[in-house]
């Protein structure tokens, strides 16, 4: 088996912004690739429009740049024709939630081998500013310049609702962060959606200053693994404990709560409600941003059921090919 580098995945000059998020995660998927192992002949990335959906351009693969908000469309027919093939469907928040949106929830719901990266600024960028389906209410640009009376998509709560089966969330600058979840995504077997937080440095700069460097992560983050304890802070003194049908912070050693109180992360349970209160978490709500898989369950695919079903029909079938249809029926010899 061939090993690969970083190298082997990378093509082009990447034109983006200095400083947008769109270098540093491409920097990741070139590294998560090698690590991955799977040829770049064996490779799709696929995307739609905006900013991130020029990231084809920049890969050694098979690449696609597709039309707005239809890479899911694409990305589902080249998985079904060639289901060997690893397809990778980049997709900007406007570009996969506005447009896209349809697509996206039904991709969820069919549960197609794909993994879907969400590249995630809350802001239009390639149109210049836009608010976008993830934009908070109240959030002042171009198209709203009083503030938006619109509330935003969560996108980890579209994905679940519409029955999606894993779920992943890093920052764009935290490189072994986005590196592990899209090794995980690749493992899975079925839709895998990564949600990247990252900046636009032009039109909405700082919308994750929190958790953008390391420092700000140890405080406001914490990294869910299955299986062990949902812990969090610059020491691991924080925990989270089930209170009611919510979640509760709490310091671990105070009030009376030790480490055995602490709830262990179980990605592979099918009920999520654990899993969605653990993605809706935010710093805003006074809870810290989970980053890492927070689901991932096991369920038929729709790549391996159409095959499935296409063998099974044409077990029962007289004939297999279109010359042996035509022999079902009479048959004229023209000499």
């Amino acid at each position: 088996m061939k090993m690969y580098t970083a190298n082997d995945y990378k093509k082009g000059q990447p034109r983006w912004c200095p400083g947008c998020g769109d270098h540093f995660f491409l920097a990741s998927l070139h590294k998560a690739m090698a690590e991955i192992g799977v040829a770049p002949h064996e490779t799709a990335v696929i995307s739609g429009i905006g900013c991130s959906s020029r990231l084809p351009y920049y890969v050694n693969t098979y690449a696609m740049q597709t039309v707005h908000g239809r890479a899911a469309a694409i990305s589902t027919g080249a998985k079904v024709v060639n289901p060997n093939l690893t397809v990778w469907q980049v997709s900007g928040d406007g570009d996969g939630l506005a447009i896209g949106g349809n697509h996206f929830i039904h991709a969820m719901r069919r549960n197609i081998d794909i993994n879907i990266i969400l590249l995630n600024n809350r802001i239009y960028g390639l149109t210049k500013g836009q608010y976008s389906p993830t934009s908070p209410r109240g959030f002042v640009s171009k198209s709203s310049p009083y503030g938006t009376v619109e509330d935003p998509f969560r996108p980890a709560e579209l994905c679940f609702g519409a029955r999606g089966h894993f779920f992943a969330r890093s920052v764009a600058t935290d490189a072994k962060g986005t590196q592990e979840i899209l090794k995980a995504a690749k493992l899975h077997k079925g839709v895998a959606v990564c949600e990247i937080l990252q900046n636009c440095v032009i039109f909405n700069n700082g919308v994750y200053d929190s958790v953008y460097t390391n420092e700000g992560r140890k405080k406001n983050c914490i990294y869910v693994r299955h299986g062990e304890k949902l812990v969090f802070g610059e020491n691991n003194e924080f925990g989270l404990v089930q209170q009611g049908f919510g979640l509760k912070v709490v310091e671990i050693g105070k009030d009376g709560y030790t480490l055995d109180d602490i709830l262990v992360h179980d990605a592979h349970c099918e009920d999520n409600t654990l899993q969605l209160k653990i993605a809706e978490m935010s710093n805003e709500n006074g809870f810290p941003v989970a980053l890492g898989v927070i689901r991932d369950v096991e369920a038929p695919t729709y790549n391996d059921s159409v095959y499935a079903q296409i063998e099974e029909v044409s077990a029962k079938k007289k004939y297999h090919n279109f010359n042996e249809l035509l022999e079902t029926n009479d048959i004229w010899e023209v000499k």
